[in-house]
């Protein structure tokens, strides 16, 4: 698996050679540098690190300051590590990747942490009817979860019950999403379909060589 560090743009949409105007979302992947080569000598396995987006060093902290300064490079916001890159594409410390590593009609995969949305109910979290079906032992309580137990035996409420409680803010993988068009002077990835974040926030996209 190799891949990039980028950032969501937003959603557009574009039409493609049959004239169906297809939903997708605008990524800004790269440019990524090269902090560290990890080998299985040093390291135990083999690995490389991608850092991206400049960052103020009064906001680094010194472990990391530490770090970029051996690599001889300014502090960056997001470091991620890739395991496997295509036989013959070994990096380099200090290497810059950028979005021409995909190639247009391929498809990949994006991981990024999905919008979060506090703490929901049940109607909102799990989808429950509320009091139009009454499910779930409800009764006169339009959203309400309704009965969540036995009785007497087993006297509690057993593990993975739906109930409220906090949704979204989990690190969601769209898997198979095709790469529509690559813009390489401006770093931009488009891909269809969407992806998980709000616009601004950082995603890993993966390519299975």
């Amino acid at each position: 698996m190799s891949g990039i560090i980028g950032k969501k743009i937003g959603m557009t949409a574009i039409f493609d050679d049959d004239g169906k105007n297809v939903p997708c979302t605008i990524i800004e992947a790269g440019p990524c540098i090269v902090t560290q080569v990890k080998t299985k000598e040093n390291d135990g396995y083999e690995a490389i690190q991608l850092a991206y987006e400049d960052k103020k060093e009064k906001h680094t902290t010194k472990a990391l300051k530490g770090h970029f300064s051996k690599a001889g490079i300014s502090p960056k916001k997001i470091i991620k590590e890739f395991t496997r890159f295509e036989a013959g594409h070994q990096k380099k410390l200090k290497d810059v990747l950028k979005v021409d590593i995909f190639i247009e009609g391929e498809f990949i995969d994006v991981v990024g942490i999905s919008k979060g949305k506090g703490f929901q109910g049940v109607v909102k979290r799990y989808n429950f009817k509320g009091v139009n079906d009454a499910t779930h032992g409800q009764h006169n309580r339009l959203r309400a979860p309704g009965s969540i137990g036995a009785s007497s035996y087993p006297s509690r409420v057993f593990k993975g019950m739906r109930m409220a409680g906090r949704m979204g803010g989990n690190r969601v993988k769209m898997i198979n999403l095709k790469v529509l068009k690559i813009l390489p002077e401006e770093n931009l990835l488009i891909v269809k379909g969407s992806v998980p974040g709000p616009n601004g926030s950082y995603l890993i996209v993966e390519r299975w060589s």
